[in-house]
């Protein structure tokens, strides 16, 4: 298995368009579950909710943290969000890496052929 990436530096979510143009962003961005960093309320709740999803681009051949344009971690809760934003910034591949939740156990709903 391929290592995790680990961030050197952040980059803003307004950065994006000029580093794309200037290519320099180099690889299909890398979603990761992290432990949540931001408080809040609702899905920001840490204790309901430790974990979240954020994304990592590898820029100038270091992996770069998402930041939002005032400087504060980018974390979403659903990876359905987060896809649409992802296509909204122009990327239509990605990765996904969930070094957290255990594997083999699903943890939500699982997807079953429909009953006859």
């Amino acid at each position: 298995m391929l290592q995790s990436p680990v961030p050197n530096g952040t980059i803003r979510q307004n950065d994006i368009p000029n580093l794309i143009e200037t290519y320099r962003i180099t690889q299909y961005p890398t979603v990761v579950r992290v432990r949540r960093t931001i408080q809040g309320g609702g899905y920001g709740d840490q204790d309901r909710n430790p974990y979240t999803w954020t994304v990592f681009f590898l820029v100038d051949d270091r992996w770069m943290s998402l930041e939002s344009a005032r400087g504060m971690p980018r974390e979403w809760g659903s990876l359905d969000k987060l896809e649409i934003w992802l296509r909204s910034m122009g990327f239509a591949f990605f990765w996904v890496r969930n070094d957290i939740d255990a594997v083999g156990e699903p943890n939500g709903e699982q997807d079953l052929p429909p009953a006859l």
